[in-house]
């Protein structure tokens, strides 16, 4: 799994939309976003590029909920809280993974602080 990384004077990439697909399309193993039907290769590149942006973004953003997620299960004030052990178990992770994911969803939360919402 890969290492969190703070992003927070980087620009938040907007990806392309991604649509969903009817469900008999996605049915199918080999429909994936009708690349299959794009016969120019320039198109091809063009849409498939926007895709793997717009993955790689959700997917950064992901992680940021799960790390803001996790700082919140392990916060000391809750009753309820978690271990880090707990954490990586719910979460599939490794114990340290989960402790580095704790501190970074601390980091976030106090950026998020001092910035707003819109800092996540």
């Amino acid at each position: 799994m890969a290492e969190p990384t703070s992003r927070r004077n980087e620009p938040r990439l907007r990806p392309a939309p991604l649509l969903f697909e009817p469900a008999e399309a996605a049915g199918d193993p080999e429909h994936f976003f009708d690349l299959e039907s794009i016969d120019d290769p320039r198109a091809l590149l063009s849409r498939a590029t926007e895709l793997a942006q717009a993955f790689r973004a959700a997917a950064d953003r992901a992680v940021e909920f799960q790390a803001i997620a996790a700082a919140q299960l392990a916060d000391p004030r809750r009753f309820d809280r978690l271990t880090a052990a707990d954490i990586a178990q719910r979460a599939e992770w490794t114990e340290d993974y989960a402790k580095k994911m704790v501190e970074y969803g601390r980091e976030l939360a106090r950026g998020r602080d001092a910035c707003g919402p819109e800092a996540i």
